[in-house]
């Protein structure tokens, strides 16, 4: 299959039927601990990077085959939003396949867009990325394409708290000596406190990041970052 992958088993979904949208590592970050590898496209233009049709074509042959999934994902090698006609594949997916669960993995940094929230409204779960509460940590770790700050990022997530009706997990990956001392939980605290969120997802790196060195913060640390978040939370490694 080009545009799907699975069903696949997945830690935090369980069986997931992965749709890919973007055909190589195109991204609007480039991300320290990417384990797809380096973003070889930065850039925040929305366009139709592989053919939509096609792409809903793959999808109604596959699911002719009755597959089990709790759910149908948009993730892939890099931003699901930078595709413009995301709306349309998951309105396809809720018009013809409503049994099946929708969700959007995302590093968030297109949802302070109206379209791109208005084209994604009808998911079952949105887990953005936060993974810095300061713009310095931000582009650390982030490295994001030109014009995209921090400010953009919560500002996006705010927007989905409020408006979004199904569940969000708010994603944070932690980076040893990087983003997981108190002073910078407490900062991704300060940002996220006010949100709607109904669980927030611990994760660390569990597998070879994209730039080398950086190493996973250990299971105790992020037990007691767990306790630190006022939102439910979960820890995966």
């Amino acid at each position: 299959m080009k545009f799907l992958k699975g069903v696949v088993s997945s830690r935090r979904l369980g069986r997931s039927l992965g749709i890919n949208l973007l055909p190589d590592l195109i991204c609007s970050e480039d991300c320290l601990y990417c384990e797809c590898g380096t973003t070889r496209n930065l850039t925040l233009k929305r366009k139709e990077y592989v053919p939509t049709d096609q792409v809903i074509s793959e999808l109604d042959k596959f699911m002719k085959k009755e597959p089990v999934a709790d759910y149908v994902t948009f993730s892939g090698l890099g931003e699901p939003t930078l595709h413009s006609g995301i709306g349309k594949i998951i309105d396809h997916l809720k018009i013809n396949y409503p049994e099946f669960k929708t969700a959007l993995l995302t590093n968030s940094s297109l949802l302070h867009k109206v379209e791109v929230r208005n084209e994604i409204k009808n998911l079952d779960l949105i887990v953005p990325s936060l993974d810095a509460g300061t713009e310095n940590t931000f582009n650390k770790i982030c490295r994001p394409a030109k014009g995209l700050t921090l400010n953009l990022i919560l500002e996006g997530i705010k927007a989905i708290s409020e408006e979004f009706e199904g569940e969000i997990r708010l994603e944070i990956l932690f980076l040893k000596g990087v983003n997981d001392s108190d002073k910078e939980v407490n900062a991704i605290i300060d940002n996220i406190k006010d949100f709607r969120i109904d669980q927030v997802d611990i994760n660390t790196l569990n597998r070879s990041p994209a730039v080398a060195g950086y190493k996973a913060v250990s299971k105790k640390r992020l037990t007691q970052i767990s306790k630190m978040i006022p939102f439910k939370t979960e820890i995966f490694i």
